[in-house]
């Protein structure tokens, strides 16, 4: 039986992944495996309350407030490696870096998601197997996931779904782990261009 924070860490990865019509299919059976997976009844209730107002929105509704949030918002992008170091061509190695650790620990990286997919980094922190380098991304994915969590509306119903990841399965990082990852983040540069650019 797998622990409550890995059953945490699985849910939180398939609610993070872009919502359609299987994902809502799977969300009417959520009671089931929350009940199957989490041993408490207090935690259940708690995973229960965050998730409920993802399921009430209606598809579409849902579909684009993600696209709004997660693809056009740069703070609360869902990628690891751009919370980690900004627009930065360091990124390029942390990817390799980061296929190499998923091929370590085990796992395959399939589909047209970058390796540092955070929903699919998280379902593989709920499924490996214990380890430092396990570890390590765990403490990665806090500070990526603590960072998204700060810039999120309270009124956001993936607000309710990050303060269920910090407060149960991962350990946010302390202030000094904050400031030595935000010391290597470069900023994009938004800058007007000198001329207008034209994309043929």
């Amino acid at each position: 039986m797998i622990k409550d924070d890995q059953a945490i860490l699985f849910i939180v990865s398939r609610f993070l992944d872009y919502p359609d019509q299987a994902f809502m299919d799977e969300a009417q059976d959520l009671d089931a495996f929350v009940k199957k997976y989490i041993s408490s009844e207090e935690l259940r209730e708690e995973v229960s309350i965050r998730l409920k107002p993802l399921v009430t929105m209606s598809l579409t509704e849902l579909q684009e407030h993600y696209v709004s949030l997660f693809d056009y918002k740069e703070k609360t992008g869902l990628y690891l490696t751009s919370q980690e170091l900004g627009d930065s061509r360091k990124r390029g190695g942390a990817l390799i870096q980061l296929q190499k650790l998923i091929e370590y620990l085990g796992f395959e990286h399939i589909g047209k998601e970058l390796a540092d997919y955070m929903p699919m980094l998280l379902e593989l922190a709920a499924v490996a197997e214990d380890c430092k380098e396990l570890d390590g991304l765990k403490k990665r994915l806090a500070y990526a996931g603590q960072r998204i969590f700060s810039n999120l509306a309270e009124t956001s119903p993936y607000y309710h779904i990050f303060d269920l990841l910090m407060s149960f399965a991962l350990k946010a990082p302390t202030a000094d782990e904050i400031s030595q990852v935000e010391s290597g983040r470069e900023e994009a540069d938004l800058d007007d261009m000198p001329y207008p650019m034209l994309y043929l």
